[in-house]
Protein backbone atom coordinates (compact mmCIF):
# COMPACT_ATOMS: atom_id res chain seq x y z
CA UNK A 1 0.00 0.00 0.00
CA UNK A 2 1.30 3.45 -0.94
CA UNK A 3 0.01 6.76 0.35
CA UNK A 4 1.44 10.13 -0.64
CA UNK A 5 -0.21 13.50 -0.10
CA UNK A 6 1.00 14.64 -3.54
CA UNK A 7 -0.53 11.67 -5.41
CA UNK A 8 -4.30 11.17 -5.79
CA UNK A 9 -4.90 13.76 -3.06
CA UNK A 10 -3.48 11.39 -0.48
CA UNK A 11 -5.76 8.43 -1.26
CA UNK A 12 -4.00 5.10 -0.74
CA UNK A 13 -3.38 2.71 -3.62
CA UNK A 14 -1.87 -0.75 -4.01
CA UNK A 15 -0.53 -2.16 -7.27
CA UNK A 16 -0.95 -5.63 -5.83
CA UNK A 17 -4.72 -5.23 -6.18
CA UNK A 18 -4.44 -5.26 -9.97
CA UNK A 19 -1.51 -7.62 -10.54
CA UNK A 20 -3.40 -10.10 -12.73
CA UNK A 21 -4.55 -7.36 -15.12
CA UNK A 22 -1.16 -5.65 -14.91
CA UNK A 23 0.59 -8.86 -15.97
CA UNK A 24 -1.76 -9.26 -18.93
CA UNK A 25 -2.16 -5.70 -20.19
CA UNK A 26 0.72 -3.45 -19.10
CA UNK A 27 3.49 -4.93 -21.24
CA UNK A 28 3.01 -2.35 -24.00
CA UNK A 29 6.36 -0.62 -24.60
CA UNK A 30 7.25 -0.86 -28.32
CA UNK A 31 10.44 -2.61 -29.43
CA UNK A 32 12.00 0.77 -30.25
CA UNK A 33 11.88 1.60 -26.55
CA UNK A 34 14.15 -1.30 -25.62
CA UNK A 35 16.37 -0.83 -28.66
CA UNK A 36 17.09 2.75 -27.58
CA UNK A 37 18.24 1.50 -24.18
CA UNK A 38 20.51 -1.18 -25.63
CA UNK A 39 21.90 1.23 -28.26
CA UNK A 40 23.30 3.32 -25.40
CA UNK A 41 25.27 0.28 -24.26
CA UNK A 42 22.95 -0.20 -21.29
CA UNK A 43 21.36 -3.48 -20.23
CA UNK A 44 23.60 -5.52 -22.51
CA UNK A 45 25.73 -8.64 -22.19
CA UNK A 46 28.24 -8.63 -19.36
CA UNK A 47 26.31 -6.17 -17.19
CA UNK A 48 24.49 -6.61 -13.88
CA UNK A 49 21.27 -4.58 -13.88
CA UNK A 50 18.61 -3.74 -11.31
CA UNK A 51 15.05 -2.65 -12.05
CA UNK A 52 13.37 -0.81 -9.15
CA UNK A 53 9.59 -0.71 -8.92
CA UNK A 54 9.71 -3.61 -11.36
CA UNK A 55 6.01 -4.47 -11.13
CA UNK A 56 5.53 -7.65 -13.14
CA UNK A 57 9.09 -7.45 -14.46
CA UNK A 58 8.28 -5.70 -17.74
CA UNK A 59 11.73 -4.10 -18.13
CA UNK A 60 13.88 -7.12 -17.13
CA UNK A 61 11.82 -9.55 -19.19
CA UNK A 62 11.95 -7.45 -22.35
CA UNK A 63 15.61 -6.48 -21.94
CA UNK A 64 16.59 -10.10 -21.27
CA UNK A 65 17.26 -10.64 -25.00
CA UNK A 66 20.23 -8.25 -24.84
CA UNK A 67 22.19 -10.53 -22.52
CA UNK A 68 22.49 -8.67 -19.19
CA UNK A 69 21.79 -10.33 -15.85
CA UNK A 70 18.75 -8.74 -14.19
CA UNK A 71 17.35 -8.32 -10.71
CA UNK A 72 13.92 -6.78 -10.14
CA UNK A 73 12.55 -5.37 -6.88
CA UNK A 74 9.05 -4.19 -6.03
CA UNK A 75 7.16 -3.33 -2.87
CA UNK A 76 4.04 -5.33 -3.86
CA UNK A 77 4.39 -9.06 -3.30
CA UNK A 78 1.58 -9.83 -5.76
CA UNK A 79 3.50 -8.01 -8.48
CA UNK A 80 6.64 -10.01 -7.72
CA UNK A 81 4.63 -13.24 -7.78
CA UNK A 82 3.40 -12.40 -11.30
CA UNK A 83 6.91 -11.34 -12.39
CA UNK A 84 8.34 -14.68 -11.30
CA UNK A 85 5.56 -16.58 -13.06
CA UNK A 86 5.97 -14.72 -16.35
CA UNK A 87 9.76 -15.06 -16.31
CA UNK A 88 9.57 -18.78 -15.54
CA UNK A 89 7.05 -19.37 -18.32
CA UNK A 90 9.54 -17.80 -20.76
CA UNK A 91 12.54 -19.69 -19.37
CA UNK A 92 14.22 -16.51 -18.11
CA UNK A 93 16.70 -16.55 -15.24
CA UNK A 94 15.78 -13.29 -13.48
CA UNK A 95 16.03 -12.68 -9.75
CA UNK A 96 13.00 -10.95 -8.22
CA UNK A 97 12.56 -9.77 -4.65
CA UNK A 98 9.76 -8.07 -2.75
CA UNK A 99 11.37 -4.98 -1.21
CA UNK A 100 10.97 -1.19 -1.22
CA UNK A 101 13.33 0.64 -3.55
CA UNK A 102 14.88 2.49 -0.63
CA UNK A 103 15.69 -0.75 1.28
CA UNK A 104 16.48 -3.60 -1.09
CA UNK A 105 19.34 -4.92 1.02
CA UNK A 106 21.39 -5.44 -2.15
CA UNK A 107 25.17 -5.01 -1.93
CA UNK A 108 27.33 -1.96 -2.63
CA UNK A 109 28.69 -1.46 -6.14
CA UNK A 110 26.82 -4.40 -7.60
CA UNK A 111 25.27 -2.92 -10.76
CA UNK A 112 26.29 -1.15 -13.94
CA UNK A 113 22.68 -0.03 -14.48
CA UNK A 114 19.64 0.73 -12.33
CA UNK A 115 16.34 1.36 -14.10
CA UNK A 116 13.05 2.75 -12.81
CA UNK A 117 10.04 2.80 -15.15
CA UNK A 118 6.69 4.44 -14.39
CA UNK A 119 7.52 4.60 -10.69
CA UNK A 120 10.23 7.06 -9.68
CA UNK A 121 7.80 9.61 -8.22
CA UNK A 122 6.67 7.00 -5.69
CA UNK A 123 10.12 6.81 -4.07
CA UNK A 124 11.43 8.92 -1.19
CA UNK A 125 13.68 11.49 -2.94
CA UNK A 126 15.77 12.06 0.18
CA UNK A 127 16.70 8.39 0.37
CA UNK A 128 16.55 6.99 -3.14
CA UNK A 129 19.47 8.83 -4.78
CA UNK A 130 22.06 7.87 -2.11
CA UNK A 131 20.72 4.30 -2.11
CA UNK A 132 20.97 3.92 -5.88
CA UNK A 133 24.41 5.55 -5.94
CA UNK A 134 25.53 3.06 -3.27
CA UNK A 135 24.40 0.07 -5.35
CA UNK A 136 25.93 1.30 -8.61
CA UNK A 137 29.47 0.63 -9.70
CA UNK A 138 31.62 3.76 -10.19
CA UNK A 139 30.13 5.90 -12.98
CA UNK A 140 27.20 3.50 -13.34
CA UNK A 141 23.92 4.64 -14.86
CA UNK A 142 20.45 5.35 -13.47
CA UNK A 143 17.88 5.27 -16.27
CA UNK A 144 14.47 6.83 -15.54
CA UNK A 145 11.81 5.67 -17.98
CA UNK A 146 8.23 6.76 -18.62
CA UNK A 147 5.44 6.27 -21.13
CA UNK A 148 2.05 7.92 -20.72
CA UNK A 149 -0.92 8.41 -23.01
CA UNK A 150 -1.73 11.90 -24.31
CA UNK A 151 -5.44 12.64 -23.77
CA UNK A 152 -5.40 16.01 -25.55
CA UNK A 153 -4.19 14.21 -28.69
CA UNK A 154 -6.62 11.27 -28.52
CA UNK A 155 -10.41 11.34 -28.15
CA UNK A 156 -10.31 7.75 -26.89
CA UNK A 157 -7.78 8.53 -24.16
CA UNK A 158 -9.71 11.65 -23.16
CA UNK A 159 -13.00 9.74 -23.03
CA UNK A 160 -11.39 7.08 -20.87
CA UNK A 161 -9.90 9.67 -18.49
CA UNK A 162 -13.28 11.34 -18.02
CA UNK A 163 -14.77 7.98 -17.09
CA UNK A 164 -11.96 7.21 -14.62
CA UNK A 165 -12.53 10.57 -12.95
CA UNK A 166 -16.26 9.94 -12.77
CA UNK A 167 -15.59 6.96 -10.51
CA UNK A 168 -12.40 8.21 -8.88
CA UNK A 169 -12.25 12.03 -8.71
CA UNK A 170 -9.16 11.76 -6.47
CA UNK A 171 -7.06 10.37 -9.33
CA UNK A 172 -4.30 12.78 -10.39
CA UNK A 173 -2.75 10.64 -13.11
CA UNK A 174 -4.57 12.23 -16.06
CA UNK A 175 -4.12 15.34 -18.14
CA UNK A 176 -0.72 14.45 -19.58
CA UNK A 177 0.73 16.85 -22.15
CA UNK A 178 4.03 16.82 -24.03
CA UNK A 179 6.97 18.16 -22.04
CA UNK A 180 10.75 18.21 -22.16
CA UNK A 181 12.19 15.70 -19.66
CA UNK A 182 14.71 16.93 -17.12
CA UNK A 183 16.81 15.33 -14.36
CA UNK A 184 14.77 15.10 -11.14
CA UNK A 185 15.53 17.51 -8.34
CA UNK A 186 17.97 16.13 -5.80
CA UNK A 187 19.94 14.07 -8.32
CA UNK A 188 22.57 16.69 -9.10
CA UNK A 189 24.88 16.03 -6.14
CA UNK A 190 25.41 12.36 -6.99
CA UNK A 191 24.62 12.17 -10.71
CA UNK A 192 25.17 14.09 -13.92
CA UNK A 193 22.73 13.98 -16.81
CA UNK A 194 24.13 12.04 -19.76
CA UNK A 195 20.97 12.53 -21.84
CA UNK A 196 17.29 13.43 -21.49
CA UNK A 197 15.03 12.73 -24.43
CA UNK A 198 11.35 12.53 -25.21
CA UNK A 199 9.36 11.45 -28.25
CA UNK A 200 5.81 10.39 -29.15
CA UNK A 201 4.98 6.80 -30.02
CA UNK A 202 1.62 5.69 -31.45
CA UNK A 203 0.85 2.49 -29.54
CA UNK A 204 -1.65 0.03 -31.10
CA UNK A 205 -4.49 -1.37 -29.00
CA UNK A 206 -7.55 -3.53 -29.43
CA UNK A 207 -10.72 -2.76 -27.52
CA UNK A 208 -9.82 -5.52 -25.04
CA UNK A 209 -6.21 -4.44 -24.53
CA UNK A 210 -7.08 -0.76 -23.99
CA UNK A 211 -9.88 -1.76 -21.63
CA UNK A 212 -7.43 -3.94 -19.69
CA UNK A 213 -4.71 -1.28 -19.75
CA UNK A 214 -7.17 1.19 -18.24
CA UNK A 215 -8.31 -1.17 -15.51
CA UNK A 216 -4.67 -1.84 -14.57
CA UNK A 217 -4.00 1.82 -13.80
CA UNK A 218 -3.67 3.64 -10.50
CA UNK A 219 -7.04 5.32 -10.90
CA UNK A 220 -8.99 2.06 -11.20
CA UNK A 221 -7.60 -1.38 -10.38
CA UNK A 222 -4.82 -0.22 -8.05
CA UNK A 223 -7.00 2.37 -6.32
CA UNK A 224 -8.79 2.04 -3.01
CA UNK A 225 -12.19 2.11 -4.75
CA UNK A 226 -14.62 -0.55 -3.49
CA UNK A 227 -14.77 -3.61 -5.73
CA UNK A 228 -18.38 -2.89 -6.72
CA UNK A 229 -17.38 0.53 -8.05
CA UNK A 230 -14.50 -0.97 -10.02
CA UNK A 231 -16.94 -3.46 -11.54
CA UNK A 232 -19.32 -0.61 -12.43
CA UNK A 233 -16.43 1.21 -14.12
CA UNK A 234 -15.54 -1.91 -16.10
CA UNK A 235 -19.11 -2.25 -17.33
CA UNK A 236 -19.42 1.37 -18.41
CA UNK A 237 -15.96 1.52 -19.96
CA UNK A 238 -16.58 -1.66 -21.97
CA UNK A 239 -19.82 -0.17 -23.27
CA UNK A 240 -17.71 2.75 -24.49
CA UNK A 241 -15.21 0.34 -26.07
CA UNK A 242 -18.01 -1.25 -28.10
CA UNK A 243 -18.58 2.10 -29.86
CA UNK A 244 -14.98 2.12 -31.15
CA UNK A 245 -13.15 0.35 -33.99
CA UNK A 246 -11.71 -3.02 -33.05
CA UNK A 247 -8.12 -1.73 -33.48
CA UNK A 248 -6.82 1.80 -32.90
CA UNK A 249 -3.71 3.72 -31.84
CA UNK A 250 -3.16 5.88 -28.75
CA UNK A 251 -0.32 8.44 -28.84
CA UNK A 252 2.02 8.16 -25.85
CA UNK A 253 4.81 10.41 -24.66
CA UNK A 254 7.95 8.38 -24.03
CA UNK A 255 10.76 9.85 -21.94
CA UNK A 256 14.21 8.59 -20.95
CA UNK A 257 16.53 10.37 -18.53
CA UNK A 258 20.00 8.82 -18.32
CA UNK A 259 21.90 9.83 -15.17
CA UNK A 260 25.52 8.77 -14.65
CA UNK A 261 27.05 8.53 -11.22
CA UNK A 262 29.69 11.09 -10.28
Amino acid sequence: MIQNKDIDHGKAFDWGRTSADYAKFRDIYPDEFYERIASRGLGVSGQECLDLGTGTGVIPRNMYRYGARWTGADLAENQIREARRLAAESGMDIRFLAAPAEETGLPDGAFELVTAAQCFWYFDPARIFPEIHRMLKPHGHLLLLFMGWLPFESEIAMGTEKLVLKYNPHWTGGGMRRYEPEPPKGSETLFQCAEALGYVSNVPFTRESWHGRTIACRGVGASSLPREEIEAFKKEHWAYMETLPEVFEIPHLVTMVDLQGN
